[in-house]
């Protein structure tokens, strides 16, 4: 009997500090909202003048950034929005430079005025869209006897040429083009390097002077 009263005192005694812990942390909560609270009423009238002008800027300043980015969106849809119509294109004029070739290969055709009058057709069908490129800003890529320039070309040979330095392009395989100050497609040449025969003699004299 004795034990059970000491048992129901120890429980009593752990339920009342219990309740009193959660007494103190909720009148700690309590005293933490009040406290932050008074914080924000404690703040002047030209803090919340400086606060919600800092606001404003902020606001005013994303606005004025997406709008520049909007015009820039825009203006790059106008200059560039016909890009990938005008890269198709290009196909036209390699499909009238491939007929002329064909046309001139054909031994039937040499020398005959069909074949002339033809390639006077084709000629002028040819200038007529060049024509039409330029209007629209979309300019050939000029090539021949050039230096190789990666931005704008693309090396597919080598050929040999005494009388080039090495890098320049001789030979033209496929027209490039821009679109304003962007590379359509780039041309695809032919660039010159010096003859093996040569180097290889040059070589020669170089030791049999050397060995006298």
């Amino acid at each position: 009997m004795e034990k059970e009263l000491n048992e129901n005192i120890e429980k009593q005694s752990s339920d009342e500090i219990k309740n009193n812990e959660d007494t103190n942390n909720e009148d700690s909560l309590s005293d933490n909202h009040q406290e932050s609270k008074k914080e924000i009423e404690e703040k002047s009238p030209e803090e919340k003048i400086l606060e919600l002008e800092d606001k404003l800027a902020r606001t005013f300043a994303e606005m004025e950034n997406q709008r520049r980015r909007f015009e820039k969106e825009k203006e790059e849809a106008f200059e560039y929005g016909g890009f990938s119509f005008a890269k198709e294109a290009l196909n036209l004029i390699d499909n009238l430079e491939r007929s002329k070739q064909i046309l001139q290969n054909d031994e039937t055709l040499k020398s005959s005025n069909a074949l002339k009058k033809t390639l006077e057709h084709l000629d002028i069908i040819n200038k007529d869209l060049l024509s039409i490129f330029q209007k629209n800003n979309i300019k050939q890529i000029e090539s021949l006897n050039k230096k190789l320039d990666p931005n704008f070309h693309q090396a597919m040979m080598e050929i040999e040429d005494a009388n080039k330095e090495p890098g320049v392009i001789v030979q033209e395989i496929q027209k490039g083009f821009t679109i304003r100050d962007r590379l359509l497609r780039p041309s695809l040449v032919g660039v010159s390097k010096k003859p093996e025969g040569k180097d290889k003699k040059n070589e020669e004299n170089k030791e049999n002077l050397e060995n006298k």
